[in-house]
């Protein structure tokens, strides 16, 4: 089995990554060093590209499922393990870097908080922050997964999690994966219906955010809020 000490040692990403630092490595050297051993019959650095290239890249390979990766010649449940926890630990670390810090006065703010996880996504996900009186982000919440609809975007599961929180508002975001971040007519009904609930709860829906392929749409700004 091929290992990366077996590469010549010039072409080692591990060596390169410690001596001219982590930035010097390219994506398929990076993955070679979180997969460590190639196969018999080929390197590591050739498994990684060719992982990469099954994948179209990292877009879509940040989201493989452990049936995916193992469909692969070359990559078992621990290789595959191993690449799902590496893609989560990088989702978490940027979510911790915002959420010590990160206070929201405008739409920009908000769409800049979400967009470089959202606009890859393949379904819909309508997603809540939950907000403190600084405009703080407390807590977010993905309620549901799925094509926006009034009866299933409920008022009762978002509200119900700003009344745990003790949020003094809330921000809704979801995505489009057309890429276009026009709002429709369901968007639009959904908003306003949860406008109205959140005056009656006394949780201010602050805005509706839509977000597309590094653009998006604010509803309060369109004037539904």
């Amino acid at each position: 089995m091929n290992q990366i000490r077996d590469v010549v040692k010039d072409d080692q990403p591990r060596e390169r990554l410690l001596i001219e630092g982590v930035s010097s490595l390219s994506n398929t050297e990076l993955l070679a060093v979180l997969l460590r051993t190639g196969t018999k019959e080929e390197s590591v650095l050739a498994l990684a590209g060719r992982i990469l290239h099954h994948f179209d890249g990292l877009r879509m390979l940040k989201d493989a499922t452990v049936e995916e990766l193992t469909n692969i010649n070359g990559i078992g449940i621990a290789k595959a393990a191993q690449l799902i926890a590496a893609f989560e630990l990088g989702r978490r670390m940027v979510r911790i870097e915002y959420k010590e810090r990160y206070s929201i006065r405008s739409p920009e703010d908000c769409a800049n908080y979400m967009m470089e996880e959202m606009r890859f996504l393949q379904q819909e996900h309508f997603v809540c922050l939950y907000l403190n009186t600084k405009n703080q982000v407390m807590h977010r919440q993905t309620v549901f997964i799925g094509s926006l609809n009034a009866s299933i975007v409920h008022p009762r599961e978002i509200f119900r999690e700003a009344f745990r929180r003790s949020a003094a508002s809330i921000i809704c975001l979801h995505n489009h994966p057309s890429g276009d971040p026009a709002p429709s007519r369901e968007d639009i009904e959904v908003t306003k219906r949860l406008a109205e609930c959140g005056k009656i709860m006394g949780v201010d829906l602050l805005d509706h955010i839509i977000i597309g392929e590094h653009r998006f749409v604010s509803l309060k700004e369109k004037g539904y809020i």
